[in-house]
């Protein structure tokens, strides 16, 4: 078909897509026999005392030993230790790390409330103020702080038979100290101070992870079989299998609706809060709420490779992983804590031994630096901003890969946009379909052309079958053999003895004995390019025997998300295996807001300019959601996926996934990685500088052991409330972006019902009098300031050299709007 060179994933394409793909969740493992092995479960621990990434070896070790764990994993900045076993091996109740172990997804009474040892600190320091009217009373300090001490105590004793430091053992250290110097009170303030803030901090985490466990915990165990109305557990239903869902519950399991309509809210998937209307064959998703009607929904997956349970191990693996920024301050606090403990027993040891005056003052030097020595703010700065940019990220629909990710999405320069399902909608109306000459019927051209295209799954395949349909054709696609996918040129199938070919100009010239300068076939292609966009050609038996045009418009907001790119210094460059007619067409409805297009490419070309565009521009963001865009979404710095019914293959080679198919998403990434970025510095900055303050405060003027202390919780705890304010970037104004889900609910009801009403050819008649794709326009009412939009989904005539030579040069031209226009090599004609 024409312009079939960019995302055609056929038959073979889903063999290759599931090859790429690992086995998701806690389903029984195979082994190469055949034979099924034991079942894996993870079980989700907050380990409150995990404070940074110094302790995560002890968990490690404290795990791994157990008899049936397989797998260790810590996610630091939620506190959250996450166990793969044998549940007949090691059950739940055996994963444990005394008492600072609750379940996971708990309802948070221990990180809401302080914990006993905590309160009896606080009452006992407090009644030890009184000590100057009833001196006896200052002992109570002492018996605060060792009522406060035995969770650290407990954490402290694991991490030495280790023979390693951590936070712990220095607040021992310096409470031994303290006590040793007669200070009780002190004693007991370091106890409390650094008990109390590391309560504050499990909070503060606790609430910043909700969002993911909310997601997780509103997908029903449970789910009616439509037939029987049998109810059964989710993890049961095998796929096919035929469920009911009624208005108000939650969707099981991704399915296909085979009967009904209903509207569905998938705010939880995709952060959008506009309702999709449903009806058969459409796809549902796990996770999604069923508003007003009743539909029955076929599975298409398991439950536990649903797309919420994609959603969970891409956000663990995301979380797990370290962005450079991370490992570098890993690494320097591996040196940074011996040695300034080191120089801290230098401090304390050496005065004493040379016989200096104010051997007090030198040890509280000594244990003041010893404090100091324990860098968790500093190491603490980074995972806590990535983690929360993480959570927002796919709390508003993008799914990100990881903290290196975020860094590369805050240094982008340009963006490659892939035409087809990128900035279109990927959904195509027939513009016209003729027969050349009198070789066949047009009855027969529609049921070869129906029954060799419903073998495969790209959107312009979509649109023939379609067509088919409503001439009453009906395909057979059992009587299709030796079906192969032509990258860059379109699709070949034999049926009934006939060798058929169905693409584009590339298409035509491998047919060799076809021709298109006859004054007919001229005249045939004029008439379909005056108004269709992409045109496409049927080759029988090595003669032309048809020619037809589609046409595809823009999504909403396209332009918009384009426009903000440019307003934040970025470039924006379309690439697409479509005709130039086809690419200018859409540059044409984005009002030229594209710095540069390049058409007809093959997926090679692609990766080719990808490469091209970061040496020239700097860090590059490819935006695709076919098979044929993963080379290019691998070869950029981020590559970007679109929408969680494309292309796995995209998925899988992509850095991120954008949830629903809004581009608009896409400046609303970089402006989260950028901001991820200053959060960083700033909290670095604020790490060094206060630990420093402390330091030359000791120097000049006192050693105050309470005051080290307070410094290093209290700084743990602003970088964690800083990074915490990553989780409302994303938010908008209620009126903008009620006023953008209602245009954008009506837009879909009226593509909707243009669809049901059109039947036909006339659909693609229909289709040109949409009204504007803009937010504020239609029938929306929200804005006070309503505009008219000038974007109309409207075929323009564009010239086409139909019988220009099919191969020809790479050329690149400046056109009359500004922008750059380029054709690709000899072999780049193809799919958009």
């Amino acid at each position: 078909m024409a312009g079939d060179g960019e995302n055609r994933p056929g038959a073979s394409d889903a063999a290759l897509e599931d090859s790429l793909l690992l086995p998701e969740g806690t389903a029984a493992i195979r082994s190469s026999g055949g034979e099924t092995r034991k079942k894996l479960e993870k079980t989700y621990l907050d380990v409150l005392g995990v404070c940074c990434s110094a302790e995560v070896a002890l968990v490690d070790s404290l795990l791994a030993r157990l008899d049936g764990v397989r797998a260790v994993s810590v996610v630091v900045p939620s506190r959250t230790v996450i166990v793969e076993h044998d549940p007949a091996a090691v059950s739940q109740s055996r994963i444990g790390l005394e008492a600072s172990v609750r379940a996971y997804g708990s309802s948070g009474i221990i990180s809401r409330w302080p914990s006993p040892y905590i309160v009896a600190c606080g009452a006992l320091l407090l009644a030890s103020s009184f000590r100057l009217l009833f001196p006896p009373l200052q002992w109570l300090a002492l018996v605060g702080a060792c009522a406060g001490a035995p969770p650290m105590l407990l954490r402290g004793f694991a991490t030495a038979s280790r023979l390693a430091l951590d936070i712990n053992i220095l607040m021992l250290i310096a409470v031994v100290g303290a006590v040793a110097l007669k200070d009780y009170t002190e004693a007991g303030l370091i106890v409390f101070l650094f008990t109390s803030a590391e309560w504050l901090e499990t909070l503060a985490c606790t609430k910043a992870s909700a969002g993911m466990s909310s997601l997780l915990s509103m997908i029903p165990p449970k789910a009616v079989l439509a037939e029987t109305g049998e109810i059964v557990n989710a993890r049961d239903l095998a796929v096919g299998a035929v469920i009911m869902v009624r208005a108000g519950e939650v969707v099981p399991v991704d399915g296909v609706v085979v009967e009904g309509q209903s509207e569905v809210d998938e705010r939880s998937l995709t952060g959008e809060s506009y309702p999709v209307p449903k009806q058969p064959m459409s796809k549902v998703w796990a996770g999604t709420l069923n508003l007003d009607g009743y539909i029955a929904v076929r599975t298409s997956a398991l439950a536990e490779n649903s797309t919420v349970a994609k959603m969970e191990k891409l956000v663990e693996e995301a979380q797990n992983s370290r962005s450079k920024t991370q490992r570098l301050i890993d690494s320097c606090a591996k040196y940074y804590t011996p040695a300034v403990v080191v120089l801290g027993a230098g401090v304390a040891v050496l005065p004493l031994l040379l016989g200096a005056g104010d051997p007090e003052r030198w040890l509280r030097l000594g244990l003041v630096l010893l404090v100091s020595a324990c860098p968790c703010a500093l190491v603490l700065s980074t995972p806590v901003a990535t983690f929360c940019a993480l959570l927002t990220a796919a709390r508003i629909g993008i799914l990100i890969k990881g903290g290196d990710i975020l860094e590369s999405l805050a240094e982008i320069t340009a963006v490659a946009f892939d035409k087809t399902g990128t900035i279109t909608r990927g959904e195509f109306s027939i513009h016209a379909f003729s027969v050349v000459g009198d070789k066949v019927q047009m009855s027969h051209l529609l049921y070869w052309i129906s029954s060799i295209e419903s073998k495969s799954s790209h959107p312009m395949a979509a649109a023939l079958v379609d067509y088919g349909h409503s001439k009453y054709i009906q395909p057979k696609p059992e009587d299709v053999a030796e079906f192969r996918i032509l990258p860059g040129e379109g699709i070949y199938g034999v049926i009934h003895g006939r060798h058929i070919y169905i693409g584009n100009k590339r298409a035509l010239a491998r047919a060799s004995s076809c021709h298109t300068d006859t004054e007919e076939t001229k005249t045939m292609l004029g008439a379909h390019l005056k108004g269709g966009v992409s045109v496409g050609y049927v080759i029988c038996d090595g003669e032309l025997v048809g020619v037809f045009s589609l046409s595809d418009d823009c999504r909403t907001g396209a332009a918009e998300a384009i426009q903000e790119l440019r307003t934040m210094g970025i470039s924006s460059v379309m690439l697409t295996g479509d005709s130039a007619e086809a690419a200018a067409h859409a540059q044409e409805q984005l009002h030229g807001v594209l710095d540069e297009i390049h058409s007809e490419l093959l997926p090679a070309d692609k990766v080719r300019l990808v490469g091209a565009l970061k040496a020239k521009a700097g860090p590059t963001m490819m935006v695709g959601d076919g098979i044929n865009d993963a080379p290019a979404l691998a070869m950029a710095d981020v590559g970007v996926s679109m929408g969680i019914s494309g292309s796995a293959a995209a998925m899988e080679t992509s850095h991120a996934t954008l949830m629903s198919s809004d581009i608009l998403r896409i400046p609303e990434a970089i402006r989260l990685g950028r901001r991820v970025r200053r959060t960083i510095a700033v909290n670095v900055v604020v790490s060094v500088v206060v630990k420093a303050a402390v330091l030359v405060l000791a120097l000049a003027w006192r050693p105050l052991l309470w005051a080290a202390v307070l410094a290093d919780v209290g700084t743990c705890l602003l970088v964690v409330l800083n990074g915490m304010l990553l989780l409302r970037e994303g938010s908008k104004d209620g009126k903008e972006e009620a006023c953008r889900a209602t245009a954008r609910s009506l837009e879909m009801r009226r593509s909707s019902q243009a669809q049901l009403a059109a039947g036909g050819a006339s659909s693609a008649a229909s289709a040109t009098t949409n009204t504007a794709e803009s937010p504020g326009g239609g029938d929306c009412h929200c804005c006070q300031n309503q505009t008219k939009s000038t974007e109309r989904s409207v075929a323009i005539d564009i010239p086409a050299a139909a019988d220009e030579q099919v191969l020809k040069a790479a050329s690149c031209a400046p056109t009359k709007s500004g922008f750059t226009q380029c054709t690709g090599s000899s072999e780049a004609t193809g799919r958009m």
